[in-house]
């Protein structure tokens, strides 16, 4: 894995089609990269929005939690990240 994408999400539905999107249509491959979306406790549709676009990408990892801030909502997505480079998208 090269990249890893760290995208802290709270209460985001109006963006997130939109910014996956944008990851996505990148020119590389998916196998290359991953996209680390953290759920930071959202009372929206955030989730299943991601849900929804795991359900077509392979690549993507969820990880939900209690709303606990960006900070910890990034420290969430480099624990879980396996890329040799980090970037993040908020």
């Amino acid at each position: 894995m090269l990249i890893s994408i760290i995208i802290p999400a709270y209460n985001s539905e109006k963006y997130l089609d939109e910014c996956l999107s944008s990851c996505f249509r990148q020119d590389i491959n998916t196998d290359h990269y991953e996209v680390i979306v953290i759920n930071d406790g959202s009372t929206d549709n955030t989730l299943e929005i991601v849900q929804k676009w795991a359900s077509d990408y392979n690549n993507i990892k969820i990880i939900s939690q209690h709303n606990k801030g960006l900070s910890e909502a990034r420290n969430a997505g480099i624990a879980a990240a396996e890329g040799e480079y980090i970037m993040f998208l908020d």
